[in-house]
């Protein structure tokens, strides 16, 4: 009886990790699927203060070529400039 009980969580431990590795492996990471920055939660209630962004490193590409430190400073940028900078990607522009 102990055996069954061995051989059935290293068959369920094995399986997880299985799926696991294989999940990444075949898994699309197109970057046009991923969402386009919550840019509202960014926006100031008060149009004549400045936002504070912090200051952490993940890049925003946007349509024009101009890669942003982070989804914050894109965001800033898009409200100050009427919409006109709109998303490519995330990381860096090309």
């Amino acid at each position: 009886m102990a055996t069954f009980s061995y051989l059935t969580i290293l068959f369920l431990v094995s399986s997880t990790l299985a799926h696991t590795v294989f999940s990444e492996i075949f898994k699309s990471h197109h970057m046009a699927n991923w969402p386009k920055p919550p840019c509202k939660m960014y926006y100031s209630p008060d149009p004549f203060s400045d936002p504070k962004c912090p200051n952490i490193t993940a890049y925003v590409c946007a349509t024009s070529g101009q890669t942003y430190q982070n989804e914050c400073f894109f965001c800033v940028d898009q409200w100050k400039f009427d919409f006109h900078i709109k998303f490519d990607k995330y990381g860096k522009c090309d």
